[in-house]
This record gives C-alpha cells, sequence and structure tokens, in this order.
C-alpha cells in the first residue's frame, strides 16, 4: 500500500509541476470539503482548473470514464462547488483530468483538459 501511496505523490508532484511549465499558477493541493478531495486545483488567465491526478507503472489503453468513474466526477464536482463558493470564485472553471505514466525513473505526463463537465447529478 505504501508503494501505491508514493507512486501517487510522485505522481501528483509531476503533475503539479507540468502545470507550472504549462503556465498555471497552483492555488491548491489535496484540497479536501468533507470526504471529497481534489488533488490539484490550478489557474490561468481564464479558468480555474479542478485536476484529478491518476498514476500509473504502464500504458494501457483507457479513457477518461475507465479512470475516473462516475462516482468519482461527482465527488470532484460537489468539491469543486464547495471550494467555488468558498472562495467566491467568478472565473470560468475546467475540468482536468493527468495521467501520469512512471517508467523506471521517467514520466510521462498525458493532460486531458475538459474531461469532464459539471452535468452529473
Amino acid at each position: 500500500m505504501a508503494d501505491s501511496h508514493d507512486l501517487g505523490k510522485a505522481g501528483e508532484a509531476q503533475a503539479a509541476e507540468h502545470l507550472k511549465k504549462s503556465g498555471y499558477r497552483i492555488l491548491k493541493r489535496n484540497w479536501t470539503s468533507g470526504k471529497n478531495e481534489i488533488d490539484i486545483i490550478a489557474e490561468n488567465k481564464e479558468f480555474i482548473v479542478f485536476v484529478e491526478v491518476k498514476t500509473r507503472t504502464e500504458s494501457l489503453l483507457i479513457t477518461v470514464g475507465d479512470i475516473v468513474s462516475r462516482e468519482k466526477q461527482k465527488s470532484i464536482i460537489q468539491c469543486a462547488d464547495k471550494y467555488i463558493k468558498w472562495y467566491n470564485v467568478s472565473k470560468e472553471c475546467r475540468f482536468d483530468v493527468i495521467i501520469v505514466i512512471k517508467t523506471g525513473d521517467n514520466y510521462k505526463i498525458d493532460h486531458i483538459q475538459d474531461a469532464f463537465y459539471p452535468t452529473l447529478r
């Protein structure tokens, strides 16, 4: 279990670094509301971006729906709603997924913008 946790944390660090290099400012990491959590909250000039990070050790053909279930999407959306209200966010929001594939000492980043939409009820 510790290996999986360490892999996840390393992936989140890689994702945050990728976002910074892409011009985003990291606002929060591992932001929680109740039992819900968002891995990374970042912003650029246009958007507040709520990011779910998934880290794997091998590349498989997967879809966002396979990697972030509808239930997890709902959880992220609910948490984002709390964040938006708490911080009085006025920017447009977006939900991204960053998939980090670790092979040996190397990391490959797949940043999926607008991975899902806050229409799930």
